[in-house]
């Protein structure tokens, strides 16, 4: 073969593979790590991711996250991540610490990362979107419990893990207010770790350690469902009142029973969908995660970082017997 040829050849191979990692380059891999899988909350949030990657349209959401609410699930699901190089991490933590190893070797290798939903340490991501402020949430969960106690009296929380970032920061900013609720006891905190069956024993426990209590306040939508069937298999609906956290279409059934009078969230799928948003924007150079940096949303508008690099996405919002038939076909 001459040696005109090998360089024509040599030129030809050269432009074929830089045409490949350009392609490879022009698509954008996003992986929306959720607390784990089979949650209809991160499910609806990652039908946001999507919503997102259509409209921006160069980017591959990659939806995954362990069968369980473990940090080693989550810290196997990272590495497998980063081993694929991927262009950004987004997840939603179930331990604020224990990945931060993980995350670390992730943007040592240059990939972008950033926590929602439930935050992980600031050394361990470059942003963090909360769904809300810790300060509304916390205000709102209990206002949703108070507004149906006129005469006060007991109430008991079920949260998910004992080391989740966003229910700990919850709790502790209801408890902040509980002057203004002189009248309200709260008796007892319990964790059902995001896990129905336990969550639904945790209850049990809680009507008969406390049969006077009036609320019980589940921040977290998994629990929040199994409460509000504990308190109708007791018998206890209308003496009960089951309010917190939870998902529209997986509460209907609550709302109508009456175990539950109303509650609130925010919505996931928009969640889902910042999330995404950002962290291409991240990825891509468009933004950067600094304090005072105004990062935009898409459809969500835009959010500004705090000292912390933290931001919150929107105002929690109440569903009662009032819209619960609107939103429970939505999310």
């Amino acid at each position: 073969m001459s040696i005109t040829k090998n360089i024509a050849l040599a030129t030809g191979l050269f432009a074929g593979l830089m045409g490949t990692t350009a392609l490879a380059q022009d698509n954008t891999r996003i992986a929306l790590v959720a607390k784990s899988l089979g949650n209809g909350f991160f499910e609806a949030a990652a039908r946001g991711a999507e919503e997102a990657a259509e409209e921006i349209g160069n980017v591959e959401i990659i939806y995954t996250g362990p069968t369980s609410t473990t940090a080693e699930g989550q810290i196997e699901v990272i590495n497998s991540l980063i081993a694929q190089q991927v262009d950004a991490i987004a997840v939603s933590t179930n331990d604020p610490d224990a990945l931060v190893p993980a995350l670390e070797r992730a943007m040592q290798r240059g990939i972008t990362v950033i926590s929602w939903d439930s935050g992980v340490a600031p050394e361990g991501r470059q942003m963090h979107l909360a769904p809300s402020s810790d300060e509304l949430i916390g205000k709102t969960i209990i206002k949703l419990a108070a507004d149906h106690m006129p005469d006060g009296g007991q109430v008991a929380v079920l949260s998910a893990t004992s080391t989740s970032t966003n229910q700990n920061a919850w709790i502790a900013e209801m408890e902040s207010v509980m002057d203004q609720y002189p009248d309200i006891e709260v008796v007892a905190n319990v964790y059902g770790d995001d896990l129905a069956d336990k969550s639904y024993r945790e209850t049990q426990g809680l009507l008969q350690s406390y049969p006077d209590l009036d609320a019980i306040i589940a921040p977290t939508s998994v629990g929040i469902v199994a409460a509000a069937q504990a308190v109708q298999d007791a018998g206890k609906v209308g003496e009960v009142n089951v309010t917190g956290l939870g998902l529209p279409s997986e509460m209907a059934g609550a709302i109508e029973s009456g175990a539950s009078e109303s509650f609130a969230i925010w919505n996931p799928v928009d969640l889902g969908y910042a999330a995404a948003t950002i962290a291409y924007n991240l990825a891509t150079g468009e933004a950067t995660a600094e304090p005072g940096a105004e990062i935009d949303m898409g459809r969500m508008g835009t959010v500004t970082l705090d000292e912390n690099t933290t931001a919150a996405m929107s105002e929690p919002f109440t569903y009662d017997a009032s819209n619960i038939d609107e939103f429970k076909e939505v999310f």
